[in-house]
């Protein structure tokens, strides 16, 4: 960092920014941790004493610091400490499934909130009758990829229809794609003769917030058939931008992605993440549980996993993935 024009360049700088304050962040824990251990001889005489209470208290705070620098340990992949970019995409059903995808938005965006990620709208398809037919946000924070790339697959609902007369029980399903945002230091290379750009006009709530020119953007990757589009900005130049930069993650999550795959066929495994694959099923008729198919995690408090409480499931997953990581083969 003290090399010259280091400062100048931020595309480069930023990165490496991001890992020096991640890195400094681990040394914390650690220092804290260390400080804890210089504890541990007077929290022994204090049990000596009788102050099992207190004692039971330290104890319990420092083994909550081991499991948070355990997880942190675990973010080691290299795009783990990029910020994120999520598309959720309701799945047939109409209106069920368009509501169902907009609970699961404002799940992922109260979990945004929870850790103090700040989240940037991109794209978002407002639903006939109620909820959304498609959303895309870039959430930007530490480790954001890092803890959100367990959620990628389909989400099912079960549950007893707000929306149909005779109380039905229905189940619905959406998609929710996470892939990391890619900065200028790495690059894909898009050709012009592989894309096809289409302009619209914008939808939205009508009046004022209806664009009345083509600023509507949508990008069609034509050897992959990789589809974006971006309508959030008033200016075709911005969306364009903006969707372009979108695209540019999702061909590196493709081309990552096809790695792992070539990977797991050499070992012989499966490890389908793609729109097929049903990863977590959320019940709230007739009973109500949250449950997730690749770690059996299960949570019984519907309510609190759909305000954003996902700590259990991701927590399981990055555990999970260590132990088949460091698995002997």
């Amino acid at each position: 960092m003290q090399a010259p024009g280091f400062w100048d360049e931020p595309a480069k700088s930023a990165p490496l920014l991001q890992k020096r304050r991640s890195l400094e962040r681990r040394v914390q824990y650690i220092d804290s941790l260390d400080r804890e251990k210089d504890d541990l001889e007077g929290w022994r005489e204090l049990l000596e004493e009788g102050g099992e209470d207190d004692a039971a208290v330290f104890a319990t705070r420092l083994e909550g610091e081991l499991e948070k620098l355990e997880l942190e340990l675990k973010l080691s992949g290299p795009d783990d400490g990029r910020d994120v970019l999520v598309a959720i995409n309701a799945g047939a059903g109409g209106t069920e499934a368009q509501d169902w995808a907009q609970m699961l938005e404002r799940m992922y965006l109260r979990y945004g909130e929870r850790q103090g990620f700040t989240v940037e709208m991109l794209d978002r398809q407002e639903g006939e009758e109620a909820g959304i037919k498609s959303a895309t946000y870039l959430m930007r924070g530490e480790n954001a990829y890092g803890y959100l790339k367990s959620e990628s697959g389909v989400h099912r609902l079960v549950r007893i229809s707000p929306y149909d007369a005779n109380s039905r029980r229905h189940t619905s399903f959406a998609s929710v794609f996470v892939y990391p945002e890619i900065d200028d230091s790495v690059e894909i290379e898009i050709l012009d003769k592989d894309l096809r750009v289409d302009t619209y006009r914008s939808s939205g709530a009508g009046g004022q917030h209806v664009n009345r020119t083509d600023s509507a953007v949508r990008l069609t990757h034509l050897p992959t058939g990789v589809v974006v589009t971006c309508q959030n900005e008033r200016s075709q130049i911005k969306n364009r931008a903006t969707a372009m930069k979108v695209l540019r993650s999702r061909l590196y999550d493709l081309e990552m992605k096809k790695r792992e795959a070539e990977k797991a066929a050499v070992e012989d495994q499966k490890k389908d993440i793609g729109f097929g694959s049903q990863i977590r099923s959320y019940v709230l008729h007739p009973y109500r549980m949250v449950k997730d198919h690749r770690t059996k995690t299960e949570v019984g408090d519907t309510d609190k996993v759909l305000d954003g409480m996902l700590a259990p499931f991701i927590e399981a997953f990055l555990r999970a993935s260590l132990d088949n990581e460091t698995a002997p083969s």
